[in-house]
Order: C-alpha cells, then structure tokens, then sequence
C-alpha cells in the first residue's frame, strides 16, 4: 500500500471523527441504559460500544477510507470481528481499571474508548479497508 503520510493523517483524523461520533453514541447509550434503565454495567457497555460500532462502520466505509469493495458481507464481517476484539479490550480494561484500580466507571470507559481506539484504527486500516 504506497500512501502518503499526508493521506493517512487525514485518514487517522476523519476516522478520529468518526469516533468522536461513536464515542457520544456510545457513552449516550451506555448512559441511557446503565443510569435510566438500571442495566448491568458490562450490558448497557456493550450495547453502546456496539451500537456506535455499526454506525462507525457505515461513516468509516463510505468517508474515512472510501471503500468501494463490492464485498460488504465479509468487509462488515471483518470490521465486527475488529469490534469485538476491541469490545472484549474495552470491557477488560473497564474492569481492571474499575475493579482492581478502582477508579470511577466513566474514566475507566473513556481510557478504554481512547486505548480501543488505537487498536480498531489500525487494524481497520491493514485489514478491514484493504483492497
């Protein structure tokens, strides 16, 4: 893959943005269903983490990488099999980070968000949206 720097800055900045928007979906969710709905904590985690996950996939597809593949089932497969190594990091480190450092659960998710963060943009970027 001969890319410029300059276009995977741009690349890493458009799929920041795109996370930021998944980052206020997931938190919204999270929020919503641990707080108002009185969901176990790890639940109303994974629901937010994969509700922003599926709209992160669509807004990545379509303006982050521009990805034409034809081949959207086994593209959207890899892109939920990234998700949900990401999911099982960020519920492992909320529960270190809240259990066993016991820090407060919103700071625990947001370290989690940015570390899982890191993992999806560049695993994403050598596997998922290849060509």
């Amino acid at each position: 893959m001969n890319e410029s720097l300059q276009s995977l800055f741009f690349k890493f900045l458009k799929f920041g943005v795109v996370g930021l928007s998944g980052l206020l979906l997931d938190f919204g969710v999270t929020y919503i269903a641990k707080e108002q709905l009185r969901w176990n904590k790890y639940i109303a985690n994974s629901l937010g983490f994969l509700l922003a996950s599926g709209s992160n996939y669509y807004l990545n597809r379509t303006w982050t990488f521009h990805s034409l593949d034809p081949g959207i089932g086994w593209q959207f497969s890899k892109f939920l099999f990234v998700a949900a190594v990401g999911l099982l990091l960020n519920n492992l480190i909320v529960y270190l980070l809240t259990e066993r450092a016991r820090l407060s659960f919103y700071i625990a998710k947001f370290v989690a968000v940015v570390l899982v963060f890191l993992w999806n943009f560049s695993v994403n970027y050598i596997y998922t949206f290849t060509r």
